[in-house]
């Protein structure tokens, strides 16, 4: 019987988490999680290499980022797993553990307290060995890692109020915490979730390309139909979306017309997420923690990962077994539209640093897309730009 890559990637990760017999499920434990897999599509449609650690820090200051922002080398990666958080839905107090892995990536920000590692393959073949704490030696490209983060003795506490900890700057983590989920703590420290981040390199279950007519050609390179696909363009504050509904295989889209409706594409996108199993609050606290970033400046594509690809890329092991787990992980495919290069050229012309900036950290990207083949002029701009910008 042959294996897949995922299947393989499971396997190889499989020593990391051997202890004692996981205990029998408890009936009235309830675990949902969401999240989001950030990617930039390249010329041929697949998921390219961008710096996807990089921009400005958009988390509390409590939350561990392990100083990855601090090292001298940058991670680049061609999914930037942003945001997970896991509630816990129980009737009575309990105690609980959870272990995520994260083939070909790293974990790099999380909240509470947890203990972290990462493993690296010694050779194509070669044994699971666990780095040192300052990461000598790590494989930067991510093809060899295994991050790994385990939280113990975590406290279920429902019917409690903890003082959660918050700071006075503004933060998208703080909405995640407007649902029904019962408290946690961990040592402590208290939350209404578990939340981590990480970096990764494996392939998203879609590619898109424009073809030569201007029309956006979606794949589905996966072998699971993808439940909810949105094509959506922001051109200065005038929006755009088309919903493609379900991709099984291939399906071609013209560009959404700039006369839409956001609230109805709130509406849908929350709907969706609840179809797919989320409570309404979750859905509403997704939706409303990544609301500023899905809908920005430029065009991408939106969806919802099939259950099976979540569990490949972020295999999960919770004890005791939950009655009930749902998995909820959008997408986003970053596409580079012939409008976003003529309206970062013609910004970088007349000296624009606001439009510019609306393209954050997409910027490098972009311009590697509009003078491919010439590095030295990529950096020429990226050192024109304005201290503190986003790129």
């Amino acid at each position: 019987m042959s294996l897949t890559k995922a299947s393989i990637a499971i396997l190889l990760i499989a020593p990391i988490f051997c202890g004692d017999e996981t205990p029998p499920g408890v009936r009235d434990l309830t675990v949902h999680e969401w999240g989001t897999f950030t990617s930039v599509a390249g010329e041929d449609g697949s998921a390219i290499d961008w710096d996807a650690l990089g921009c400005k820090n958009d988390l509390p200051k409590f939350v561990n980022d392990f100083g990855y922002r601090g090292f001298k080398w940058r991670l680049s990666g061609t999914v930037r797993m942003e945001t997970p958080v896991m509630y816990f839905y129980s009737p009575r107090e309990l105690d609980a553990q959870v272990k995520v892995a994260f083939p070909q990536g790293l974990i790099t920000e999380w909240y509470p307290q947890a203990d972290y590692k990462v493993y690296q393959r010694s050779r194509v073949g070669g044994p699971i060995k666990p780095l040192e704490a300052n990461l000598n030696g790590i494989d930067t490209s991510l093809k060899s890692l295994t991050g790994a983060i385990e939280w113990r003795n975590i406290k279920v506490q429902p019917d409690t109020s903890p003082v959660l900890p918050e700071e006075s700057g503004p933060s998208r983590y703080y909405a995640a915490r407007g649902t029904d989920a019962a408290p946690i703590a961990v040592g402590d420290q208290h939350e209404k979730f578990l939340f981590y981040r990480g970096v990764g390199r494996f392939p998203v279950p879609l590619s898109a390309r424009l073809s030569g007519d201007g029309k956006l050609v979606v794949e589905n390179r996966g072998t699971d139909s993808v439940a909810s696909v949105i094509l959506f363009e922001n051109r200065g504050g005038h929006l755009g979306f088309r919903n493609a509904g379900a991709v099984r295989d291939v399906v071609t889209l013209d560009a959404p017309s700039l006369d839409g409706s956001l609230p109805q594409l709130l509406y849908d996108l929350e709907t969706a997420l609840i179809d797919q199993g989320l409570f309404p609050k979750e859905a509403q606290a997704m939706v409303e923690t990544w609301r500023d970033s899905w809908f920005e400046e430029g065009s991408r594509l939106i969806y919802i990962l099939p259950s099976r690809a979540v569990d490949q890329s972020l295999p999960l092991e919770i004890a005791p077994a939950p009655s009930a787990i749902a998995r909820v992980f959008v997408g986003r495919l970053e596409l580079i539209t012939p409008e976003t290069k003529r309206s970062v050229e013609q910004a970088i012309a007349k000296g624009d640093w606001v439009t510019i900036d609306r393209y954050g950290r997409f910027l490098s990207p972009i311009l590697n897309r509009i003078y491919a083949g010439n590095p030295a002029k990529v950096g020429q701009v990226e050192q024109s730009l304005p201290a503190g910008h986003c790129w």
